[in-house]
């Protein structure tokens, strides 16, 4: 059982919070607590006293989650207002982990540094930094510098690019430890350039994603490929939607979710949709492939949560 009063000091701590309307999918159930730090400090102290026994999970935009229908049992961790902020200091750029990527790229840019693949990725700093996100052959891993965090323990730390051991759409960042900055460091050139080169990616973009829907990031991993961290065997150029493709479930529906018939990789919810129509479909997407391909799809968007509302 959790204390409520929390110093405002620290931030908003609130029973029973609705996390439908905070991701991308708009589904899922409550959490049990959200608490919404003001700061890193506030942070750090809330998670100092917050008894070990409560399990924490720290959300960025919920642009690559799906919350199930029984919600969240312990604090999910929201960084708001007091981490949004961007700071362009020659080639580094330092962003708060509630900054958007896309803004991020969009500072950069005006400044003369390169971040463009940024521009068309979904979500915020601190949940690319944990995803190691990427599009167009670049990676969160070929430009982090740094990034703090809050230990589950409220201690502070800041690791280096080495000290996150980038792989494939994942870090080793303990999963109830908090991004909450992150610096990058791009190559320099033309702002002109560099916003020409991301106008043309977001068309790129819309040209072959479902812009507009209910949808979240991709679903699942590439089975090898794309990611440049650097190893020799990391080459990743066989497609999760190729393989969709292939399987014959481009389009294909289960209650209000569907794959989208744009792009094979996206869930979409047409309004009406259910955690479990979302997660059920993709299961079934997985057995398809496994029958046709002999490939086990791995899903790269997170499920967290509870599958009854009886659990919170």
């Amino acid at each position: 059982m959790l204390n409520p009063d929390v110093d405002e000091s620290c931030g908003k701590l609130m029973p029973s919070h609705p996390l439908s309307g905070l991701n991308w999918l708009r589904v899922g159930g409550p959490a049990e607590w959200m608490f919404m730090p003001a700061n890193v400090i506030g942070l750090s102290e809330f998670l100092e006293k917050l008894p070990s026994s409560v399990p924490v999970f720290p959300m960025g935009a919920g642009s690559n989650l799906i919350v199930r229908d029984g919600g969240i049992k312990g604090v999910v961790i929201r960084p708001g207002r007091g981490f949004n902020h961007i700071r362009v200091e020659g080639a580094m750029v330092t962003a708060g982990a509630a900054a958007p990527v896309s803004h991020v790229a969009r500072r950069a840019a005006a400044a003369g540094v390169d971040l463009a693949f940024l521009r068309t990725i979904p979500g915020v700093a601190g949940g690319a930094v944990r995803m190691n996100a990427g599009c167009y052959g670049e990676y969160v891993a070929d430009v982090l510098v740094s990034a703090k965090a809050v230990a589950r323990n409220g201690e502070i730390a800041v690791f280096n690019r080495d000290g996150f051991n980038f792989g494939y759409r994942q870090t080793d960042i303990p999963d109830d430890w908090v991004v909450v900055e992150a610096t990058f460091e791009g190559r320099t050139g033309e702002p002109g350039d560099i916003e020409e080169k991301m106008r043309l990616q977001i068309e790129k973009r819309d040209r072959s994603q479902p812009v507009g829907k209910l949808v979240a990031g991709s679903v699942f991993r590439n089975p090898s490929g794309g990611s440049s961290t650097g190893r020799v065997d990391d080459i990743h150029d066989l497609k999760a939607w190729k393989l969709i493709d292939r399987s014959g479930m481009r389009g294909v529906s289960l209650g209000g979710a569907r794959i989208s018939p744009m792009h094979a990789n996206f869930l979409e919810n047409d309004g009406n949709a259910t955690a479990a129509d979302l997660e059920g479909l993709g299961e079934e997407v997985r057995k398809k492939v496994l029958q046709k391909t002999g490939i086990m799809l791995e899903w790269e968007i997170m499920r967290v949560g509870e599958t009854t509302s009886s659990a919170i």
